[in-house]
């Protein structure tokens, strides 16, 4: 998969098969649709094209609402590769694009940059200043313009919605197992190792703190979680913390998102390291002193090595 990083690396591309949108969470629902666009392709002789945006058009569209994504880009564009996609076109999405008219978006970007030769889109889809443009538009301008128009039904978008929904909601519930059941794989965390405080080291759990990539990822239900981590290409097995640590009261609230790793002992400060959510072991709870803590951590190490054996990542 060739990705660009606008228009300009976006040549000679062979009869381009195109579908657009933010295809967060890459889950089964947008797959089907890349697997469309790549049989459309195979059939015409042609390559498969996705069109997406960067930042999220709501994220500049609605500079106050706050955007929380299943996938960074980085991860998305991960997801992608794996699906025999040909080209990843990521628009920078602006203000002045924003502003657009439908018709212009259209003739400018989609036949004259990007040269369509078949459009994949959903019957739903809108886009153009003020969302005006839609699919009787792209039927209207589709003699003239020269493009073949392909409608994704209100059944198959439906699905899309479903799926992105019980995701977001799987994520935000800690119901973290689901995510693999709508997508094929594990909700992931990104972001480099940072120093922490070193508490974790002096009860004999020494762990690893995470900066995340990207602060509009969706965070998970604050608990302890069983994870595998991936660092330089290998796997290991560990818990996960996410939360504000109410059992250590002097510190402030602030999100930790602190992994302590099974069999470990190499120092990963500022390693990019890949946390794959297995399965929540416990809501987060504020102890009554660190020795309870202790005793738990040793208990939730037990159940996610148990949980981890049972799973293939």
């Amino acid at each position: 998969m060739k990705v660009h990083y606008g228009i300009s690396t976006y040549q000679n591309v062979k009869n381009p098969v195109l579908t657009v949108g933010t295809f967060d969470g890459v889950h089964f629902g947008h797959q089907k649709i890349i697997n469309r666009l790549c049989n459309i392709a195979s059939e015409i002789n042609g390559e498969s094209v996705l069109l997406t945006f960067d930042p999220h058009p709501r994220s500049v569209l609605f500079e106050s609402q706050s955007v929380k994504l299943i996938n960074t880009l980085d991860e998305k564009i991960k997801l992608l590769e794996n699906l025999g996609l040909d080209h990843l076109v990521i628009y920078p999405f602006t203000q002045n694009f924003s502003k657009l008219s439908g018709k212009d978006y259209v003739e400018k970007h989609l036949v004259n940059e990007l040269n369509v030769h078949t459009l994949v889109i959903g019957y739903d889809h809108h886009f153009g200043c003020d969302r005006t443009g839609n699919i009787d538009l792209l039927r209207q301008m589709q003699k003239d313009q020269g493009y073949h128009l392909e409608e994704i039904s209100a059944h198959e978008i439906d699905e899309i919605s479903i799926s992105s929904t019980k995701i977001r909601s799987a994520i935000s519930d800690g119901k973290i197992e689901l995510v693999k059941n709508f997508s094929g794989s594990n909700y992931s965390i990104t972001g480099k190792v940072k120093k922490g405080d070193g508490i974790g080291k002096t009860i004999g759990f020494p762990t690893a703190n995470i900066s995340l990539e990207n602060s509009d990822k969706i965070i998970p239900r604050h608990g302890v979680y069983a994870v595998k981590v991936i660092i330089e290409k290998k796997s290991f097995d560990g818990i996960i913390n996410i939360g504000i640590r109410p059992t250590i009261d002097h510190l402030p609230n602030e999100l930790r998102l602190e992994v302590h790793l099974f069999n470990f002992n190499k120092s990963i400060y500022g390693e990019i390291i890949k946390v794959n959510l297995i399965r929540i072991i416990r809501n987060e709870v504020k102890f009554p002193d660190i020795e309870s803590l202790k005793n738990q951590i040793i208990i939730d190490c037990e159940k996610a090595k148990n949980i981890l054996l049972s799973k293939s990542d």
